[in-house]
């Protein structure tokens, strides 16, 4: 009698996940940088005296703010792909 492959644990899948979560991590302020720089280079406030460093404190904000959201959508779809990687057996 011939069985599927052993069908995946809950350990791997929590593992997948935190990689995911670390890839999220990792990738999305790259990610958010380079959006926010290319509109920063497109916007014509941004360098003059009056802007004062605003468009770098926006950019410097919303790299550092993407960080952990970008973990949280690593972390929950890496986990529903392994949930469904385990369904399918």
């Amino acid at each position: 009698m011939t069985t599927g492959p052993a069908p995946i644990s809950g350990w791997r899948i929590f593992g997948k996940a935190l990689t995911g979560a670390l890839i999220g991590f990792l990738a999305t302020p790259i990610a958010v940088f380079a959006v926010v720089l290319t509109l920063n280079f497109f916007n014509a406030v941004c360098g003059t005296p009056g802007d004062s460093g605003g468009c770098e404190m926006g950019l410097a904000t919303a790299v550092v703010g993407s960080a952990i959201p970008g973990a949280a959508i690593g972390f929950i779809v890496n986990l529903e792909r392994a949930l469904l990687a385990r369904r399918r057996g």
